[in-house]
This record gives structure tokens, sequence and C-alpha cells, in this order.
């Protein structure tokens, strides 16, 4: 399970990143995270953030029919989005590599 205080810091780009696939709606985002080791992804923390992005205009909202039950809200990213989503994995990557390169994290270093 992903420490709470990590997860805070790369939810939203992940979150975009899932959006970027394709066309989606809030429930659906967190499924695919938990697919990806996420976890349990709360709608206390999916919905508010979805929020937030769709008043900072990263991502834009339709609702849509659904086959079961009420309309559901799909999510498309802006353009705004798309460059906010770039730049978090440019700065994912950096931070990555920088924590790859301390002791006991670089593979090279653990066999050496």
């Amino acid at each position: 399970m992903i420490p709470s205080q990590m997860l805070k810091g790369i939810l939203q780009g992940s979150v975009l990143a899932i959006i970027g696939q394709r066309e989606t709606y809030g429930y659906e985002i967190s499924q695919a995270l938990a697919r990806r080791g996420f976890g349990a992804i709360s709608e206390g923390t999916i919905y508010p953030l979805l929020l937030r992005l769709e008043k900072g205009g990263l991502i834009s909202a339709r609702f849509l029919a659904s086959d079961q039950g009420p309309k559901r809200k799909y999510y498309t990213l802006t353009n705004q989005g798309l460059q906010e989503l770039a730049e978090f994995q440019i700065s994912y990557r950096e931070l990555r590599a920088a924590v790859d390169r301390l002791p006991g994290f670089d593979k090279e270093e653990d066999h050496e």
C-alpha cells in the first residue's frame, strides 16, 4: 500500500494520465488506479480532485446517459491538462531518477 502522503504528491498527475487515455468517469478512474497498484482511492479523494481539476481548467466534463442508472459525468483533458500531464511526466521521471540514485535504490549498486 502506498502511504497517503506519497500518494498525495502523485495522484493529480496519475489521474490526468488515466483521463488522457480516453474519456472516462470517476468510478472508472478509481478502478483504473486500483488495477495499477494504487489501492482503493476513496470517493472522498477522487471527486474533490476531479472538481479541482475541472475548476482549474485541466479537464472538461459532460454528462452522458448510463445504462446502469443516472447520467454519469465523463471527463476529458483540455489542452491545459495535456500540458500539465506532460510537465508531470517530466517531473516524475526526474524524481524517480533521483531516488534511484540513492544508496539502496540503484539496482546496479545493490549487486556490488
